[in-house]
């Protein structure tokens, strides 16, 4: 059976009602960085892409999406390096074990500026959100992932609830294209 990744394996965990953060910390056994957040996470979601970390051995990421204040670094925060500063979301990666911790979207003319992305993954604690769809399929492809077992990947995907897009979900394609209609006077504020 494919591995899309360890959290969701052996099937999805649903989140806690009344959650309220949490910690997050890096796999350094010694001096490791740790991320407070303090609110439940949301869009959380398996992505295929290229540039989210993923655990050893696993086809996606599993990340979701915190308000950029309820979120601080706690903890030897000095061991943080952004992976690409050009890229849209500065993914904030410990330099000794190589986790992603955080990555904001800093750009005020995107849609999901604001928001910072987070591995609950990483969290001790349980009750974080449950992913709920899967994002950027296709971009397996571009780490090696044979292209003729993609129909074995989303059929797997869907026997865990995942539904698989080659993009976003429908709700945030919806609100990205709200964003640029806005930004092009195409659509009233």
């Amino acid at each position: 059976m494919l591995s899309i990744h360890p959290s969701v394996d052996g099937g999805i965990r649903p989140g806690t009602k009344d959650f309220q953060g949490g910690t997050l910390v890096c796999r350094c056994t010694r001096d490791p960085v740790e991320v407070t957040i303090r609110a439940q996470t949301a869009h959380n979601h398996a992505c295929g892409c290229t540039k989210c970390w993923k655990p050893t051995g696993a086809l996606f990421s599993v990340v979701a999406v915190v308000p950029h204040d309820k979120l601080a670094v706690t903890k030897n925060g000095q061991k943080l390096s952004i992976v690409d500063k050009t890229a849209t979301i500065l993914r904030h990666a410990c330099t000794g074990c190589g986790v992603h911790m955080y990555g904001p979207v800093e750009n005020p003319k995107h849609a999901f500026c604001g928001l910072d992305f987070v591995h609950t993954e990483l969290s001790p604690q349980t009750g974080w959100s449950a992913p709920e769809f899967a994002a950027f399929v296709s971009s397996i492809i571009e780490s090696g992932f044979p292209p003729a077992r993609m129909g074995e990947v989303r059929a797997r995907l869907k026997q865990l609830g995942l539904e698989p897009y080659d993009c976003l979900n429908p709700t945030l394609m919806d609100v990205l294209a709200t964003h640029a209609a806005k930004a092009s006077g195409k659509l009233k504020a």
